[in-house]
């Protein structure tokens, strides 16, 4: 018998169970011993302590049922969270701001836990937009920050310290575009050896050119047709072709002697 009932007893957690019928069986056992002790807290006579460990073992025993019934459903067995009975579960009362644990019977009359009950806290409700607005001043926004004597020494400490960090990067990068300029100027006033000097340039056989890098003036010895006189000289050269390619050759004499003419 010893080791039937060894057998019997219900498993400590509800996830070691793997059989449907006996999940229900536990679950209906769990809800029998329930019933007993929520009829035995009903009894005010039983005294405080007896009372606390009622209503302790029965939110015990709400919670154990809970984790059969969440098997139950995991081995293919009904939804008792949804569709079973709440009866049980309305006998117990929660305290206002402390949810899932419930007080039966004679549980809700003792020293503390009554009070409790009696202090639910109201509903807060909402302020209107007046009574919002009745907040909001100079000081909401700012304007009255100075007054505390506090904030304005900070603000001339910062602001110093600010004037001087400005003032030494100004100086060090003025003394750093002075001496630029001054190596630059060096720079400039040295002479290149490669310079060419002509006291008496000629405008008409000559153009000087300088270059980007060391100042060096190109000096042209025979003289240089622009840019206009090439163009001239591409199209006369053009139309030489053209004739030469299409015309005939009484055309072409008489065009020859006409040019001769006008000095082309």
């Amino acid at each position: 018998q010893a080791r039937n009932a060894e057998k019997e007893r219900r498993p400590y957690l509800a996830s070691e169970c793997s059989e449907l019928p006996k999940a229900e069986k536990w679950r209906r056992q769990i809800i029998s011993e329930i019933s007993k002790k929520v009829a035995q807290i009903q009894n005010a006579g039983l005294g405080e302590f007896r009372i606390r460990d009622l209503n302790d073992e029965i939110n015990k025993l709400l919670r154990e049922k809970g984790h059969w019934e969440v098997r139950i459903k995991e081995l293919g067995g009904p939804d008792y969270a949804r569709i079973g009975p709440k009866m049980l579960d309305h006998e117990g009362k929660e305290v206002p701001g402390n949810r899932g644990y419930k007080y039966f019977g004679a549980a809700r009359d003792l020293p503390g836990v009554r009070e409790l009950f009696e202090k639910e806290p109201a509903p807060m409700q909402r302020k209107t937009r007046a009574e919002l607005m009745k907040d909001v001043d100079a000081e909401y926004y700012g304007y009255r920050d100075e007054d505390d004597g506090v904030l304005l020494p900070l603000e001339a400490q910062y602001e110093k310290q600010a004037v001087l960090e400005a003032v030494h990067r100004w100086r060090s990068e003025r003394e750093s575009r002075l001496f630029g300029d001054k190596q630059q100027q060096e720079e400039e006033e040295e002479e290149s050896i490669y310079t060419i000097h002509n006291e008496e340039p000629d405008e008409e056989n000559q153009e000087g050119q300088e270059g980007e890098e060391g100042g060096v003036t190109f000096i042209a010895h025979v003289p240089v047709p622009s840019q206009r006189e090439v163009e001239e000289a591409l199209v006369r050269r053009k139309k030489m072709e053209l004739l030469q390619r299409y015309a005939s050759e009484t055309l072409q004499a008489q065009s020859q002697e006409a040019r001769t003419l006008l000095g082309l």
